[in-house]
């Protein structure tokens, strides 16, 4: 199994959860989180006094899957989060040795 990390803008979100609806992944966890990359952030105008904003607002996007769909879930939320511009995000891969369901200790990809 695979945990599927994807860090993109906020207002791409619901076009990556209906994207990933479609093709049939069950279930995600969004957080709002803050952070920049290459793009460092911008400057704004405040009454007058200018300051640097360095931690922009994104939202991240797990998901556990079967091995067999990393390709398949992450070309969907690239071409659903793409914009082309800087600051679109990043996708992490990493593995996950096992899952258990609480409610009845269902374990593996039965768990997912």
């Amino acid at each position: 199994m695979k945990k599927i990390e994807a860090i993109i803008q906020p207002h791409k979100l619901e076009e990556v959860k209906e994207a990933l609806k479609g093709i049939g992944v069950e279930g995600i966890t969004v957080t709002e989180v803050r952070g920049y990359g290459r793009q460092r952030g911008h400057k704004e105008v405040y009454r007058g006094m200018e300051y640097q904003v360095d931690l922009l607002p994104k939202v991240k996007i797990e998901t556990v899957i079967p091995d067999s769909r990393v390709s398949e879930v992450t070309k969907t939320v690239i071409s659903a989060a793409r914009t082309g511009k800087l600051g679109d995000g990043k996708i992490f891969i990493h593995d996950v040795l096992d899952a258990i369901r609480i409610r009845n200790e269902d374990t593996g990809e039965a768990a997912l």
